[in-house]
């Protein structure tokens, strides 16, 4: 399938969809009402659709001023290799440049060797010194 054929859209997923996404990426789900609540409680959400298949999708939650966490990027196993995963981290940092005053924070807890693909989106690996570990990044302007 051509990438020109896959849709971007910023609204959440239905949870199945979503449950389903998460499951070809060989994640765990919880109880649907917990998915269901966690997708109502998030900041923004992008998705990709094939059709009308979801093959990808990423969130922000957090508080919403100073504080947000790049949660669930997932790109389906079929779908890998062709820039989607791009794709979904521009919308992402199109939305923190948008929202994000300086002073706050986006921040994520990567899969391990993936951290060289978040870190093309300005997001720095946290080595332990001086914050601890995980990865951060702060938004100055």
């Amino acid at each position: 399938m051509p990438v020109s054929d896959i849709t971007l859209i910023t609204r959440p997923p239905e949870a199945k969809a979503f449950a389903d996404l998460r499951e070809t990426a060989g994640w765990n789900n919880p109880a649907m009402a917990v998915i269901q609540k966690s997708i109502e409680n998030s900041l923004f959400w992008v998705c990709l659709y094939s059709e009308e298949t979801l093959i990808g999708c990423g969130r922000l939650i957090g508080d919403g001023a100073m504080y947000f966490y790049l949660q669930d990027v997932i790109v389906h196993p079929a779908f890998q290799e062709l820039g989607l995963g791009a794709r979904i981290m521009e919308s992402i940092n199109g939305y923190i440049a948008e929202h994000c005053a300086a002073g706050s924070t986006a921040g994520l807890l990567a899969a391990k060797g993936k951290e060289g693909f978040y870190a093309k989106y300005g997001f720095t690996e946290r080595n332990g010194e001086p914050l601890g570990h995980g990865m951060s990044r702060f938004i100055t302007d």
